[in-house]
């Protein structure tokens, strides 16, 4: 498939089937955090980046691929910004008309201060938008949004969504060592929320690998301060890694399926030996030597963690080596 992957395990979201709907890396910000690499340039342009009547017959064939009900959610997550597909709202309402299995979108939520996007994103079972700063500058440095988006025009569309949307409003906050994990900046971020009254907030760290080698996860004082401070505003979840194992595409080569979720979903290489055993117990280390060997991944060191990614994926500090090199 090319634009379905998974199912992924998810701590929010269970089982999540994946589906991008932009190629990687098509975004208005380019954050320090982001797992995806850089984004070259940053974009406010929506289109039809990819054919959304294929989107939608992969997650058909997927949802009657599942004979065992392993899918919890139909999740919408970009290679880059998920609203920036112009037929977003078409998928997501073609996507409901064909199951009962609830839909999520994960976004950075800049688009929302579009009332035409807010009506398209009204179906979802569960909208997941980020806020990550709570004033202009650390918006700028975090996020590096478009210029187009300002703070203060991103922060009025996540309030003008909650008060249409009748859905579950999950807003995510990453905190990051040193940009916006500080008692002020805790509390700024924590005066966005009051505005923007989500249902839930949950609390994440760059926990994979990082386009920005200095990014560095909070220490558990600045995690906690986070939690009590927005525990007044919402329900508070502490986002961890999942102990779930990602699912490869059966029908493809194996390259081809590991290709599939890494351009999305980076893995430690523990996770892709999971998946690599779920897949082909007796061939794992066969088809891991194939993995090796392959100019469609490549690998990224973030502290002492091995992370497989997309050989497209751009690592400013020139960090991601091929697999080939790496082996």
């Amino acid at each position: 498939m090319n634009y379905v992957f998974g199912p992924v395990p998810s701590w929010r979201l269970g089982q999540s089937l994946g589906v991008d709907p932009v190629p990687l890396k098509t975004c208005n910000w380019n954050c320090v955090y982001c797992q995806l690499g850089r984004t070259q340039p940053v974009t406010m342009r929506r289109a039809r980046y990819v054919p959304e009547h294929d989107v939608v017959e992969e997650v058909r064939a997927a949802i009657e691929d599942d004979s065992t009900g392993r899918i919890d959610w139909i999740t919408f997550v970009g290679s880059g910004e998920t609203l920036l597909h112009a037929k977003i709202g078409w998928m997501l309402r073609a996507v409901k008309e064909m199951t009962e299995i609830p839909v999520a979108v994960i976004t950075n939520g800049s688009l929302l201060c579009q009332p035409y996007v807010r009506w398209e994103l009204a179906v979802a079972n569960a909208v997941l938008p980020s806020l990550d700063a709570g004033n202009e500058a650390v918006y700028r440095k975090v996020n590096r949004p478009h210029r187009a988006v300002s703070f203060e025009r991103h922060v009025d569309g996540l309030a003008a969504f909650r008060d249409e949307y009748t859905g579950d409003l999950w807003v995510e906050v990453m905190l990051i060592a040193g940009l916006n994990d500080s008692e002020r900046e805790i509390d700024d971020i924590a005066s966005a929320l009051h505005r923007v009254r989500p249902d839930q907030i949950h609390i994440n760290w760059p926990s994979r690998s990082p386009v920005e080698p200095w990014v560095e996860c909070p220490d558990e004082a600045a995690v906690s301060r986070a939690s009590k401070s927005f525990g007044s505003i919402a329900p508070v979840r502490i986002v961890r890694s999942s102990d779930g194992v990602c699912e490869l595409a059966s029908d493809r080569p194996v390259v081809d399926a590991v290709a599939d979720v890494v351009t999305r979903h980076p893995l430690r290489r523990s996770e892709l030996v999971k998946a690599l055993e779920l897949l082909e117990p007796r061939e794992v280390q066969d088809n891991l030597a194939l993995l090796e060997r392959s100019e469609r991944l490549q690998v990224v060191f973030r502290g002492d963690t091995e992370y497989w990614v997309s050989a497209r994926t751009h690592f400013p500090d020139g960090s991601g080596k091929s697999a080939a090199i790496v082996a």
